[in-house]
């Protein structure tokens, strides 16, 4: 049966309409960029078949679009579709904090750092500068390094932040592994980055740790 002959009130683009797009399943979702299915299934079953053999949908959607183009059932047109509706959420969510308005909810900063870092291969440490306002001045990653940690040096943390103008920075890392508890390192290497910060009268409002899930706010954690 064609999506079209469903019932209307079950119809991915009818029911996003009628509910809102948090009613819809990851299927749902994926199906209403896929636009069609193939070999005689439709969207939604194409959709189901895909995340059961590529998924999870953070792992499908995570491949760049050119790994994308070699899933079948996805292709050239469907990978730029994609990739483009990403981006644009991508940006949607980093104009909350390029506006010029005063950071007022810590936990969008949370969501950006997540949306730069989650998909990384390697441990990526990043900073975002804030004026005395709170206003977001820049994003910049600072270290790379392996799956298993990124080398972090206070001295340019610093330097960076004298350069950008900062009255107040957020930084975050990513953990590859999955898992975003603070590790001790984590947490040493935090108290190290606030005390360089402090002898230049910069505060450091949080730390984020980036793994699967909810981003993980050291400073809501007494850490910072």
């Amino acid at each position: 049966m064609h999506i079209r002959d469903w019932p209307q009130h079950e119809r991915p683009r009818e029911k996003l309409l009628a509910r809102g797009p948090g009613s819809l399943s990851d299927a749902e979702l994926l199906a209403i960029f896929l636009g069609s299915g193939t070999a005689g299934r439709d969207a939604v079953a194409t959709a189901r078949d895909l995340l059961a053999t590529h998924g999870p949908l953070r792992a499908l959607l995570d491949r760049s679009p050119k790994e994308m183009t070699r899933v079948k059932g996805i292709g050239d047109a469907r990978a730029c579709t994609l990739a483009a509706a990403l981006e644009l959420g991508h940006r949607h969510l980093a104009s909350q904090l390029e506006r010029g308005d005063a950071l007022a909810d810590p936990a969008a900063a949370g969501r950006y750092f997540a949306q730069r870092l989650r998909a990384q291969p390697r441990e990526v440490f990043a900073a975002l500068y804030l004026d005395a306002r709170h206003r977001a001045l820049g994003f910049e990653e600072l270290f790379q390094g392996s799956i298993d940690g990124a080398e972090v040096h206070p001295r340019v943390l610093v330097e960076r932040v004298l350069a950008q103008g900062a009255s107040a920075v957020i930084i975050g890392h990513n953990h590859p592994s999955g898992n975003p508890e603070p590790s001790a390192a984590d947490r040493a290497v935090t108290a190290r980055l606030k005390q360089a910060l402090a002898l230049v009268d910069v505060r450091l409002l949080d730390h984020f740790v980036i793994g699967d899930g909810a981003p993980v706010s050291m400073a809501a954690r007494g850490l910072v």
